[in-house]
């Protein structure tokens, strides 16, 4: 099936926000508003929604955000900070006339979701939090026990690299590929859907390494410490986690959002990892649409 795509650009902090409509706002079916991770990635990798507008007729909402993507600026370490993301996040919604919405989070989106969500937002019909976590503490612990049960001298190599600031050497980055592959996205680059690719010219690696710090590991960056942990007792958007099985957002980083954001459901995907989303798109897209059908 064939759907409109609609593009264009929102003023934000002196700078431009890119935006990407799929599908049609119009349907009698509220949109989903999709916030990308990192801080720094992009929308490509998250486009698998796509399918969602594609089957469902249900207009799917992304934007890059700022310093990321097609939303280019000079580095902002004055304002980058996850308030700054959060008011972002309204301009859009402002801007594109969204009052009412489903909205979704991947990751840092999903933790940019829930910290906008315990400030009781107006127009959110409900939530997915797919693999975001409620405390970085608790997520470094957690990465730091799945980097365990690496081979020996990938440990070490890890280590190292976060010890010395040497990510360049081979050894360190065979490590980190076999981390990724069991923990966050098993499809290989040869493998993986070209339209989920972001460009190498495009920006974000500055506003990452700000925000989180060099790896996945250790958090340096303006993030350290995030926690919203005691504060998901305020949210009351009806919401939907979901994680894969071998996720480095592990079952126990997943409880502590279910049990802490009350009536909160979990959807557990076999065999999938931190981007479960688009290694099952079209299970997983099955699993979003049912939820947010339920809560229109």
């Amino acid at each position: 099936m064939s759907v409109k795509v609609q593009e264009g650009y929102i003023p934000f902090a002196g700078y431009k926000t890119y935006y990407r409509i799929v599908g049609e706002c119009d349907t009698g079916r509220l949109p989903i508003l999709a916030l990308h991770g990192g801080p720094g990635s992009a929308h490509y990798y998250v486009t698998s929604l796509d399918d969602i507008a594609e089957r469902y007729g249900r207009a799917v909402i992304y934007y890059d955000q700022m310093s990321c993507g097609k939303s280019k600026s000079p580095a902002l370490p004055d304002q980058w900070s996850a308030a700054f993301f959060e008011d972002e996040l309204r301009v859009v919604r402002r801007e594109l006339g969204l009052e009412r919405i489903h909205l979704w989070g991947h990751s840092w989106g999903g933790m940019l979701a829930m910290q906008y969500a315990t400030h009781r937002p107006a127009g959110i019909a409900s939530m997915v939090v797919a693999s975001g976590p409620a405390s970085l503490d608790l997520w470094l612990e957690e990465a730091n026990r799945l980097r365990g049960y690496l081979p020996v001298d990938m440990q070490k190599a890890l280590v190292q690299a976060d010890e010395d600031g040497d990510y360049e050497r081979p050894e360190v980055k065979a490590a980190s590929d076999e981390y990724y592959r069991r923990h966050v996205c098993k499809v290989s680059a040869e493998d993986e859907d070209p339209k989920l690719r972001r460009p190498k010219d495009e920006p974000g690696k500055e506003c990452y390494h700000f925000m989180q710090g060099m790896s996945e590991f250790v958090v340096t960056g303006k993030l350290s410490h995030w926690d919203i942990t005691d504060d998901l007792h305020r949210i009351s958007i009806p919401t939907l986690f979901t994680s894969g099985e071998a996720d480095e957002c592990t079952p126990y980083i997943a409880k502590q959002v279910v049990d802490g954001i009350p009536n909160c459901e979990w959807h557990l995907f076999r065999g999938g990892t931190h981007c479960v989303h688009s290694e099952q798109p079209q299970v997983y897209n099955d699993v979003v649409e049912e939820f947010v059908e339920r809560h229109e």
